[in-house]
């Protein structure tokens, strides 16, 4: 760590210039933008706990997932990638058993470190999801001490790019840099960001999001096995073939959706007991579909067939989604994702919540990409549906008139042009 002002002097005379290049694809033209970030996160740390001697400066990134949709909580195969939207801090030891880290716009989130239990009226609070990654540092045997942080955040809320799990990740990899000396990976980062949501936050979630936080680039992924998940990395250079990442806001608000999200696990799982399995990727393809009549028969949910169906379909697109990029097919890649898109809007039917079928804003912008597209390009429902976004890779010679024909039905900047970013977690230094 330096100390405050020197981090300060160190920003403003280009010291980190070469790490913000390398960490958000920033050229000379807005390095600016990225300095300005931290120069202000420092700032509000200051205002907030006042000088420190030493400070780190750490970033998390939001992801997007590419393929595999909703096949991470049935240990399948997924398709990820970092973006260049992320959450930051600044963050020091402050010598004491408390951690307070506060975020912008919010209340500031206040642990006893004698007090790591769940606390049921926290659940769907960012303290949960602190208290749950401070817990699993503390049992893998790191002596976590007191802290204080401040963070700051342009991953988009709602937007599927999964600002939740970014926050995850930072917290993880801020107690990683305070207390670990680094020595956690990113794997266990991301479990732990898991364990904080399911158990302290108390919502049902793969580890797609996490993982693809924390490890960072693109990642192709194998749950087969959450403790030991196999990780890749994939080169996936969009620019190449001359197309752009667009992530766009549908306008919808998810926040109130858990209870939607949960039916899809749910109905899963009720295909993989019929089975006598836990997950549907202990179950034999061929199998599930030889019984189709008689998972019917006895479970009478074609919902959850359904969603079955997508699995296993999603899960083996997923793979071939790899393949394609490995074999430089792009147009085999788009078409892919084309097909994911389809199995998710026709089997999993995340694309509008049951309990509101009048609000039907992804399906309309999945309307308007296939309207504006036509044959090329390619866009899917992005990340849990329900609401929120959708993903389109759209050729550069279309993108102006792309980018300003979705706005003007959803709103102007409701279209965002990302880029992939190569790292995950990481420490300035």
């Amino acid at each position: 760590m330096k100390s405050m002002i020197d981090t300060i002097n160190a920003l403003n005379c280009g010291a980190y210039d070469k790490q913000l290049k390398y960490i958000y694809s920033a050229t000379d033209d807005n390095l600016d933008f990225y300095r300005n970030r931290y120069l202000e996160v420092i700032e509000l740390f200051k205002e907030t706990y006042g000088d420190a001697e030493d400070i780190a400066l750490f970033s998390a990134p939001g992801r997007t997932e590419i393929g595999g949709n909703h096949t991470d909580h049935q240990h399948g195969c997924v398709l990820a990638g970092s973006v260049n939207l992320d959450v930051i801090a600044a963050a020091r030891p402050n010598g004491t058993n408390t951690v307070r880290i506060q975020s912008k716009n919010y209340n500031m989130d206040i642990i006893d470190l004698d007090d790591l239990e769940i606390h049921e009226e926290q659940f769907d609070k960012a303290i949960s999801l602190i208290r749950g990654i401070i817990k699993k540092f503390v049992d893998r045997g790191v002596k976590v001490g007191g802290f204080d942080a401040y963070t700051t955040s342009n991953v988009l809320k709602g937007s599927g790019l999964s600002s939740s799990a970014a926050f995850e990740v930072l917290v993880g990899t801020v107690i990683n840099g305070l207390f670990a000396n680094g020595g956690v990976s990113p794997v266990e980062i991301a479990q732990m960001g898991q364990f904080a949501e399911n158990v302290y936050f108390n919502k049902p979630s793969g580890l797609m999001d996490q993982m693809a936080s924390s490890v960072g680039s693109v990642v192709a992924i194998d749950f087969m096995d959450t403790d030991k998940p196999v990780v890749n990395k994939v080169e996936f250079d969009l620019a190449k073939h001359n197309h752009a990442l667009c992530i766009i806001d549908s306008g919808a608000d998810h926040a109130d959706l858990t209870d939607e999200y949960a039916t899809i696990p749910a109905d899963m799982k009720e295909i993989s007991n019929f089975f006598g399995k836990d997950y549907l990727r202990q179950v034999d393809k061929g199998e599930f579909f030889e019984n189709i009549k008689n998972i019917r028969d006895k479970i009478h949910n074609d919902r959850a067939i359904l969603r079955a169906i997508h699995f296993f379909s999603d899960n083996q697109t997923a793979q071939d989604e790899v393949m394609a990029l490995k074999n430089d097919d792009f147009d085999k890649f788009l078409e892919l994702i084309k097909q994911s898109g389809r199995s998710s809007y026709m089997y999993l039917q995340n694309i509008y919540a049951s309990s509101m079928p009048k609000q039907q804003a992804v399906a309309l912008v999945l309307a308007l990409c296939d309207k504006l597209l036509g044959d090329r390009g390619a866009y899917r429902v992005h990340g849990g549906g329900f609401a929120g976004t959708v993903q389109a890779f759209v050729p550069f010679d279309m993108l102006d008139d792309f980018k300003s024909s979705i706005e003007a039905v959803v709103g102007k900047d409701m279209c965002h042009i990302l880029s992939i970013r190569p790292v995950g977690g990481y420490e300035l230094k």
